[in-house]
């Protein structure tokens, strides 16, 4: 079935992904599901659950995400590009519907409700619209006179004025932070990378004013002591009463009063059962996909490959980093789950396309090649351009 000489796509599949980087992602998920059995009974027995309820969900959750990833990673060039763009019309029609329709909670619209369940589309949205947005400079950077870039500019105002009106900070800095980081590696000068920080910090005091919520969050951080801490204060006994080997599963005493210690907080539920060293471990887990993905996007001879693996790396590499910085009181909470390893089935399966969509773009020999660039592009799209 896997013989080098057979001509199958499951044989040509397996010569050519990258399975450091598979079996990293499955080991990730796999972590995610053994931390549910030690962070979410409490939780799930606080909100009048079966202790098993948030297990259940997130085994369920992983079985589906994996097929989703595998499948997403047999995709050839074309396809991929084709299935992101489907996603992303289908899944931004969906971020302005949850305007209207949308499922409220704590003031936000953010959910949509589907045959029962909710569905977050801004999940979806995030992979889809780093690879279209890939692809998009991709085709700027072969073909100067393509108003790509304008485009790919266009596409990022309606996502993020989606997201705004929600509101939804969190979400809209990271995907303009995804917009920023495939500017900068597609080849910019450095003008504009300090007109982009600039613009960065002007848009966050524009939040600040604009949203309360946001400035609630902000001042609690800046002031400890004139704001609600709670949940961060818990958090942080969690990390400190784990020390380096944890207590011990089920041991933990503040993972129990930490109300999203299977979600947002889950880092810090991992800390008090199996301390600081499993912790370590864990970071290096994530920061292994993500440099590896790196390195494989960079020996893709397809320009659009490498940007868009690139940008789905620094994606997944940036929404780990603000969960792993909100664990640990180094930026104000944001609601950010950590890939993988948080509790949530549309953010999961999300999670799961994009990292499938990544797979097939750092495959060696991809079955399709897109009309590749010039040699000297392959210096250029990892750094900015003089």
């Amino acid at each position: 079935m896997f013989a080098r000489d057979k001509k199958t796509p499951l044989a040509e599949w397996w010569w050519t992904i990258d399975k450091a980087l598979l079996g990293a992602l499955l080991l990730l998920l796999a972590v995610g599901v053994l931390l549910s059995f030690a962070a979410s009974p409490p939780v799930a027995e606080r909100l009048g659950f079966d202790s098993w309820h948030f297990i259940v969900r997130q085994a369920m959750f992983a079985g589906i995400a994996v097929p989703v990833m595998l499948g997403a990673s047999m995709l050839t060039l074309r396809q991929a590009r084709w299935v992101a763009l489907l996603t992303l019309v289908g899944f931004v029609i969906a971020l302005w519907l949850t305007l209207k329709i949308g499922v409220e909670n704590k003031g936000a619209r953010r959910w949509i409700s589907l045959f029962g369940q909710t569905v977050q589309p801004s999940e979806f949205v995030k992979p889809a619209f780093a690879v279209i947005a890939a692809w998009l400079f991709a085709e700027k950077m072969q073909h100067p006179f393509v108003p790509a870039r304008i485009l790919a500019f266009g596409l990022l105002v309606l996502v993020v004025g989606a997201l705004v009106l929600q509101p939804d900070v969190g979400q809209s800095g990271l995907t303009f932070a995804t917009w920023a980081a495939l500017l900068f590696i597609s080849g910019i000068s450095w003008l504009w990378i300090i007109g982009l920080g600039f613009g960065t910090i002007g848009l966050l005091f524009g939040a600040y004013a604009v949203f309360p919520h946001f400035a609630r969050r902000v001042d609690s951080f800046m002031n400890p002591d004139g704001g609600n801490t709670y949940q961060v204060n818990k958090a942080l006994n969690s990390l400190l009463e784990g020390g380096w080997f944890g207590r011990g599963p089920g041991e933990s005493l503040a993972k129990k009063v930490i109300p999203d210690a299977h979600a947002d907080y889950v880092f810090s539920a991992a800390a008090g059962e199996f301390g600081i060293l499993f912790c370590i471990a864990l970071v290096g887990l994530i920061g292994f996909i993500v440099i590896r993905a790196l390195l494989s996007a960079g020996a893709q001879q397809s320009l659009f490959a490498r940007l868009a693996a690139a940008t789905l790396a620094i994606q997944f590499g940036l929404q780990s980093a603000i969960n792993l910085a909100v664990n640990l009181n180094l930026m104000p909470p944001k609601g950010m789950t950590l890939p993988f390893v948080s509790y949530g089935g549309t953010s999961m399966l999300a999670v799961a396309f994009g990292m499938g969509l990544m797979l097939a773009f750092t495959r060696k020999k991809p079955e399709e090649r897109l009309r590749t660039g010039l040699p000297a592009y392959r210096a250029s799209v990892l750094s900015p351009a003089e």
